[in-house]
């Protein structure tokens, strides 16, 4: 018998700032994210990037980037030049630090949701250009105010590059997204109603627009209404939000034996906690214990 030996498929860590880089090191993390606020601090310059690189080398399997929350759409023009000077230095700075993956929060859907959706994609169009290398993922939103839902970045994928732009599911906006608790506010009421399925089926509808890599990201959130009307999400300390961890550990397991393992498709998965700075370390390492005991189960 011929024992083949498969490279691991799945990559797990957080964000970290150069100095916090030990800390995940010391606890066994495979992936690591350079989170968005360094890249709007003025005292870092490429040096930081480089220093980062050369840290996470031999190390860490992934780093990925998180471009800092500046909207891709806006009716101001002047608004649209500073966010495109921004993005590029950031993209810039990304491959220096060696980041395979630059994720963006995409913006508002405007009055227009078409015209939002090309001003996006020529944004994106901009940004791949600027760096050849480094594949762009869109960031899955929780509310039809902003552009984030699969069908969103499909089409942004379709109009730029699909080889390069993929879909990184924010799973907790997914979740308040695909039950439109945006309009409710039932948190609990959808928890109830999501299940193992409900997680698999997103999975397989996004899974088409990856390439390489298939990037999920999660931490549990609560939401409340500002001056009745707005609704808003906080981010929570693992076990103290939505949604559910249970279901949802349960069919990343199966898809990611049964979809991507068993049928040996070509993509890593990259698991990022998302979630309070404050408890990230010990939060990661709970959403990693969750998922790969169920993924232990099936094999």
């Amino acid at each position: 018998m011929v024992c083949v030996l498969r490279k691991p498929i799945l990559d797990w860590g957080t964000y970290n700032a150069l100095g916090t880089l030990p800390n995940a090191m010391l606890l066994g993390m495979r992936l690591t994210e350079i989170p968005p606020r360094i890249f709007s601090r003025r005292a870092i310059d490429e040096k930081y990037f480089r220093e980062y690189g050369s840290t996470c080398k031999d190390v860490f399997t992934t780093i990925t980037a998180h471009a800092p929350y500046y909207s891709l759409t806006s009716e101001d023009k002047s608004t649209l030049k500073a966010t495109e000077r921004a993005m590029k230095s950031a993209i810039k700075l990304s491959r220096i630090a060696g980041a395979e993956i630059f994720n963006l929060h995409i913006g508002s859907a405007l009055d227009d949701r078409d015209k939002a959706i090309e001003m996006a994609a020529d944004m994106v169009k901009k940004l791949l250009k600027e760096e050849k290398k480094i594949l762009i993922s869109l960031e899955t939103t929780h509310s039809p105010k902003f552009l984030g839902s699969i069908e969103d970045i499909k089409a942004i994928a379709e109009a730029t590059d699909p080889e390069r732009v993929i879909i990184s599911l924010q799973l907790d906006n997914d979740f308040i997204r695909e039950n439109k608790i945006y309009e409710s506010g039932r948190f609990n009421l959808a928890d109830k109603q999501t299940n193992e399925d409900f997680w698999y089926n997103l999975f397989k509808k996004a899974l088409p627009l990856t390439k390489k890599y298939f990037s999920l990201r999660f931490s549990q959130v609560v939401g409340l209404y500002l001056r009745k009307r707005i609704f808003v999400k906080r981010r929570v300390p693992f076990g103290r939000g939505y949604p559910n961890i249970k279901p949802l550990a349960r069919a990343i397991a199966r898809f990611l034996v049964k979809e991507i393992y068993e049928k040996e498709i070509p993509v890593e998965v990259h698991i990022i906690y998302t979630g309070p700075p404050q408890t990230k370390y010990t939060d990661t390492l709970e959403m990693y214990h969750s998922i790969i005991r169920e993924v232990a189960e099936l094999l």
